[in-house]
């Protein structure tokens, strides 16, 4: 990943844009966490997740973990109190079709864009080398409640790794609770963003330009990732056989074929999806389908399968003139009445993929029950991602990624009161509030 002047960029750019004194006074957009500890969250009504809601409830929280969680639990000596009598708690959300840290100023700015590189076959790339700790839409992203985000680099056939970061650090290997955790494969035809389609995620090649060759090109270097994993265990196993020449782009991809990282595949149409899970099949892949537009028409093809579903497009137009005007809300409900495993994703550019909690909203306005949306964005994303013994939930033993909130998680009134990422608090300034706080005062 290309990655040297994006901070400096942002530096120069906002210096051009905003006056200095703003400048200055935004000098560290994500204002840092504080350290790990005990904590006692007390009094407020508890949204595990996972399970009945916990009037009156406590939650301790034990160096980064969920050390308890009750009506009648026990205040640790020592620990600092959050009193949240009259509040909401929730589990932290996850965000799992984005390239934040990624792309910072995608138009204009392109030493602040790394999310695609040159090439079509690119497994070896990793997201986790190219997030950028102090983008600024960590902190407008983290103000609503995401804790974590999937992001994934774009372009090519093979666009490369994604990674799953928390939203809390200051640096990657800080952030990271998956660096490697799903591998993005754009098949040619592929669905990507479009009308209906829905944004914020997706490669840039594809579509009818592309042609059956490029769907070989992908098999023959899957085929070739998998021929080299098994010399590197005979060689392993012999050493008097001719040892294997290092490659690092099939190295890569070894985890992919042997099914024990799951492949991001965009597919919107019933004939992309159809198409996307017919592959992965052919090829031994463990599928994710982002996207996910049509999915709500193939529902018992997706559970035969059981392949989960990213859906990007719930706030999209519909993509066919006589379709409802809310078929894309809608089929979050589908396919949960239909037994499908689903997440919904924003569908959103970077600086709006804040809006994430909202977007589960709406599902919830158009026949998905409301515990199934926060699941949505929460637990169900986890599970997909193969976390979900870490995230997703108020469990004991959980990473303590938490939200604490004055109303419904999901409702776009509702205000972040108290925020925890690996049991760290987290400040709630952020660019945008520190511009609100600049100019509300202003004649």
């Amino acid at each position: 990943m290309i990655r040297t002047l994006r901070i400096a960029a942002c530096m120069t750019l906002t210096g051009v844009f905003i006056p200095s004194l703003l400048s200055a006074q935004l000098g560290s957009y994500n204002p840092r966490p504080g350290p790990q500890g005990v904590f006692a969250i007390t009094g407020g009504h508890i949204f595990p997740g996972n399970g009945p809601e916990i009037a009156n409830g406590t939650v301790v929280i034990t160096n980064g973990k969920i050390t308890a969680v009750g009506a009648n639990v026990t205040v640790p000596t020592g620990a600092k109190v959050i009193d949240a009598k009259g509040l909401s708690v929730f589990p932290g959300m996850m965000e799992t079709a984005n390239g934040l840290g990624l792309a910072e100023i995608t138009e204009g700015v392109n030493a602040t864009v790394d999310n695609i590189e040159s090439g079509r076959l690119n497994p070896n790339e990793q997201a986790f080398f190219g997030f950028d700790p102090h983008s600024a839409y960590v902190g407008t992203t983290r103000f609503t409640g995401i804790t974590s985000v999937v992001s994934a680099p774009e372009g090519g056939l093979i666009s490369g790794q994604a990674a799953l970061m928390n939203l809390a650090g200051d640096t990657p290997p800080e952030m990271a609770v998956v660096p490697r955790v799903a591998m993005v494969i754009n098949l040619p035809s592929g669905g990507r963003g479009g009308r209906g389609g829905g944004g914020g995620f997706g490669g840039a090649a594809g579509g009818a330009n592309t042609s059956s060759a490029d769907l070989d090109s992908i098999k023959t270097i899957l085929r070739n990732a998998d021929a080299y994993g098994r010399e590197l265990e005979a060689y392993a196993k012999d050493k008097t056989l001719p040892r294997p020449q290092h490659d690092v782009v099939l190295a890569s991809l070894i985890p992919a074929v042997r099914g024990e990282m799951p492949v991001m595949i965009p597919a919107n149409s019933t004939t992309e999806i159809r198409a996307a899970v017919a592959f992965a099949e052919e090829m031994k892949l463990k599928p994710i389908l982002v996207g996910g537009r049509d999915a709500w028409k193939v529902t018992d093809y997706l559970k035969q399968h059981d392949v989960p579903v990213i859906l990007t497009s719930v706030m999209a137009m519909p993509a066919r003139e006589d379709d409802p005007y809310d078929v894309n809300y809608s089929a979050p409900a589908k396919l949960a009445a239909a037994g499908v495993r689903f997440a919904i994703a924003a569908g959103e550019p970077n600086p709006d993929i804040r809006n994430l909690p909202f977007v589960a909203g709406m599902a919830a306005s158009f026949g998905l029950s409301r515990d199934d949306a926060l699941k949505s964005v929460t637990l169900w994303p986890a599970q997909i991602f193969g976390v979900g013994d870490k995230l997703g939930s108020i469990e004991v033993g959980k990473m303590a990624d938490l939200v604490v909130s004055d109303g419904d998680l999901l409702e776009a009134r509702t205000n972040t009161k108290y925020l925890f990422i690996d049991g760290r608090q987290v400040p709630l300034d952020n660019m945008n509030s520190a511009m609100y706080n600049m100019f509300k005062d202003r004649p």
